[in-house]
């Protein structure tokens, strides 16, 4: 799809002493993650979801009569002065052209993760967007977790002291379709990405060097796209902190998803989120239910948090709190990711960053 590079155009909506009350916004892609945010877009009581597009017809239809929404041109969209925001939940290789036509076309962005596959690209993106990155927010979910966010607020606090070593397991139910793993740039870059940011966000910095070690074991078909399954990454830090990252396409209980940060004086730890709180306890053992099952029943209300910060730092003119910057930062450690895993060494990362958290 080619989408139109226009100048900024004048925003006349609601308004209040000049100030927006309610932002209005398109959605860009009608496809699974698309759901979500069409959800988050029309619960939150100060955004308004007006036009969704995407490459299928039919599904951006079917979409906007669910939410009450129109179906539009992703030209249309961009050309329309009452739409304030975009948010862009299409196919990866779509965000920088659409994060650059929102910003030209004087609206305000969210683009899901990754800002783009290519390093060198996300960083150009980086560049042609300064100046407006506190409009354009990328939309790494995880940081706005209840849980995530209860022990970043206990660790900031000092609670346990300084940090000395953080450890992130994230590992998935079962792989997704072989189709979606030969685009989705691979484990580091589509899965990992997350982990590499919750990394940055929860040390307040990005590591100084990468190192990584992956086999494919859960299926071959994986490893004959040129992928892996199950992953160990190490992040070491300019000051000697050191965080472990575990991944695996494949955890039959459900989607493991838990945070461990030893500090000098004490331990934080998020447990996976379950099915139900009830624990069986009788003479045979104890027992209780099974992590949620996949991203969608784990991290909905994180999707839903997560926006709502967005709309609110657009309304008031604040920064955003997931800038370009830490897009293309999370990006830079999978792509060291991926050079360790290939040379079998660690990777400096300095060479491949941007800017620094």
């Amino acid at each position: 799809m080619e989408y139109l590079y226009i100048l900024p155009l004048p925003q006349a909506n609601r308004c209040f002493g000049g100030k927006i009350l309610t932002l209005r916004v398109a959605l860009f892609g009608a496809g699974r993650i698309g759901h979500v945010h069409a959800r988050s877009i029309s619960e939150n009581n100060q955004s308004k979801l007006v036009a969704i597009t995407d490459l299928v017809p039919d599904a951006a239809q079917a979409l906007a009569t669910e939410f009450g929404a129109t179906s539009m041109s992703a030209n249309d969209i961009l050309a329309d002065s009452g739409i304030d925001a975009i948010l862009i939940a299409s196919s990866t290789n779509t965000h920088v052209d659409l994060i650059e036509a929102g910003i030209g076309a004087g609206k305000a962005v969210f683009c899901e993760k990754p800002v783009d596959l290519d390093l060198a690209r996300a960083r150009a993106c980086l560049d042609g967007v300064s100046g407006q990155n506190n409009q354009v927010m990328i939309g790494f979910n995880r940081r706005f977790d209840p849980d995530f966010d209860a022990l970043k607020s206990a660790f900031d606090a000092g609670e346990v002291g300084k940090g000395e070593l953080l450890s992130i397991t994230s590992f998935d139910p079962g792989p997704p379709p072989l189709d979606y793993i030969k685009v989705s740039g691979g484990l580091f870059r589509d899965m990992a990405i997350h982990d590499f940011d919750m990394a940055c966000w929860l040390f307040g910095a990005v590591p100084e060097t990468v190192s990584a070690i992956g086999s494919c074991l859960v299926d071959p078909e994986i490893a004959a796209a040129g992928d892996i399954d199950t992953a160990v990454i190490t992040l070491r830090f300019a000051d000697g902190r050191i965080a472990t990252i575990r991944n695996s396409r494949r955890a039959v209980y459900g989607y493991d998803q838990r945070l461990e940060l030893l500090g000098e004086n004490g331990l934080l730890s998020a447990e996976n989120v379950l099915e139900n709180t009830v624990r069986k306890s009788t003479v045979e053992g104890v027992s209780s239910a099974k992590p949620e099952y996949f991203f969608l029943e784990r991290y909905m209300r994180s999707y839903g948090i997560g926006w709502g910060m967005f709309v609110d730092a657009v309304l008031d003119g604040n920064p955003v709190p997931v800038s370009v910057a830490d897009g293309v930062n999370a990006l830079a450690i999978a792509e060291a990711a991926v050079l360790s895993l290939a040379q079998g060494r660690e990777i400096e990362l300095a060479p491949l960053l941007t800017e620094t958290v």
